[in-house]
């Protein structure tokens, strides 16, 4: 997000908040339903174990070049899962029946001798890919499998083939070709995985099983790593040649996960610039030509100012006042770093503490991307209790969660546009902010607490209700949660 103290001078200001719904355009508002709170993509919340089943079949496939390492026999077994869940789902969603990709390939990257993979290098590719002339799945045993093992899970390498395999499903069956933007292909892929994720999540694998809970957070933690870094005004022209955004990439996975793999199909660049709407997707450029910083410090000013902002986007009778020192309120408990009291009607925050988790970091640090936004969402979050408080809506229960993170979403997509104060200040979201976003609801969910700071389990959830309010209405939050 940008702040503008004066006319002449911007200075970025980045929010950190994370996901929703499906589609840019929000559907008729449903009935509301308290099991929401409950459900990841309509799967009831488990808790149970992820990963390789012991008692998974042996493996069905070689791969060359391969050291017959554990490492590349979890990714053997990934193929074999992959592809059965193929054999059912291609006949549902193409014509023609389902062919397996024609060879397997296993290299390490951090072998200077290493074989060319896909005509080309190895050493030093950290990566996983689809070789469509040759018709190969490769992968990197000696970097990129066992660190997606140690951060993220078994389940997250049999996530990632999935994706991958997609590439092979795409070229297969016509969906996509050598001409077609990379955006499309790496969403359908996105997608893809998506969907293969919810076959597993619903005990269908003989080979991997995938809770709703911690299981589902971590790989989507890793579809989130895999993001691309945050472009320039100079570097438009690069969006169509990526894998997208945290936002892009966990919306293209909701979209598999909650819908199957035809949803998938979709998916063309229309439909990816319809789902980013009028989201800022490069960092500005400053009337002195340097390139919009994308963070400004979290101090009283900024938070005074977010407040401001607040009051014109959400218009209530009576705004809530603001504290700067965290205060205990009479009948709820204080939550962490910022809280609303009902009893005064009033935000508190603990500005040293909103201070500590704004500080730049990302998957270089091995942290989900963070920022100033980390921050400021979660006073935003507090600011939508205060509008369900006005409306007579309960403040702890667990869909009141998914209320808040719906209603902070309404509030970030109102930054798209300039908003100016009274006092001639301006906030505007930049790009990257939902990258924050998305990162800071599913490592703390604070963003979608109730008035104690609890969350509801799924980070699946919390994501899908903050995407609704980004791409919905007020009302429509407030009647849907």
């Amino acid at each position: 997000m940008a702040s503008v103290a004066s006319r002449h001078l911007l200075a970025a200001l980045v929010l950190c908040v994370v996901g929703c719904s499906s589609t840019a355009t929000a559907p008729g508002p449903p009935a509301k339903d308290s099991s929401r709170a409950f459900l990841a993509g309509g799967l009831p919340v488990t808790q149970g174990p992820s990963g390789l089943r012991s008692d998974a079949p042996a493996t069905s496939r070689d791969a060359q070049n391969s050291d017959g390492s554990p490492t590349d026999q979890l990714v053997l077994t990934a193929v074999d899962d992959v592809e059965q869940f193929w054999n059912s789902a291609y006949p549902r969603t193409f014509d023609g029946s389902f062919a397996p990709v024609e060879s397997l390939a296993s290299y390490d990257s951090d072998d200077r001798y290493g074989p060319d993979i896909c005509g080309a290098e190895s050493y030093g590719e950290v990566n996983a890919m689809y070789c469509f002339l040759a018709d190969t799945l490769a992968w990197d045993r000696g970097v990129l499998v066992p660190t997606g093992q140690s951060y993220f899970g078994d389940a997250s390498i049999a996530v990632l083939v999935a994706h991958e395999y997609g590439h092979a499903v795409q070229y297969g069956s016509g969906l996509a070709g050598v001409f077609t933007e990379t955006i499309v292909k790496e969403q359908q892929a996105d997608c893809f995985a998506g969907a293969y994720s919810r076959w597993v999540a619903e005990g269908n694998s003989p080979r991997f099983q995938l809770s709703t809970g911690d299981g589902l957070n971590r790989v989507l933690a890793g579809v989130i790593t895999l993001r691309d870094s945050v472009l320039t005004a100079n570097e438009a022209d690069e969006l169509e040649d990526g894998h997208g955004t945290a936002l892009d990439r966990v919306s293209a996975f909701q979209m598999g996960f909650t819908a199957g793999a035809g949803a998938c199909t979709g998916i063309d660049l229309d439909e990816i610039e319809q789902r980013r709407g009028d989201l800022p997707m490069v960092l500005g450029t400053e009337e002195s030509g340097n390139v919009q910083p994308g963070e400004m410090a979290v101090d009283q000013n900024t938070i005074l100012t977010l407040m401001e902002l607040l009051d014109v986007i959400f218009h209530p009778m009576s705004p809530p006042g603001l504290s700067m020192t965290l205060q205990d309120c009479p009948g709820f408990p204080t939550s962490p770093s910022a809280s609303y009291c009902p009893a005064n009607n009033t935000i508190s925050v603990d500005l040293p503490a909103l201070q500590q988790m704004s500080i730049a970091a990302d998957r270089n640090d091995y942290v989900l991307p963070q920022g100033d936004n980390t921050a400021l969402s979660l006073v935003t979050s507090r600011y939508a209790l205060s509008i369900q408080h006005a409306r007579g809506e309960p403040l702890d229960a667990p869909v009141t969660a998914l209320r808040t993170a719906c209603l902070t979403g309404i509030a970030q997509r109102a930054m798209a546009d300039q908003v100016e104060l009274a006092n001639g200040q301006l906030l505007m979201l930049a790009a990257g902010d939902m990258d924050e976003a998305v990162g800071g609801l599913l490592t703390n969910g604070l963003a979608a607490s109730t008035v104690d700071g609890s969350t509801v389990p799924a980070g699946f959830t919390r994501i899908e209700a903050f995407r609704d309010g980004l791409f919905g209405t007020e009302e429509e939050c407030l009647h849907r949660y």
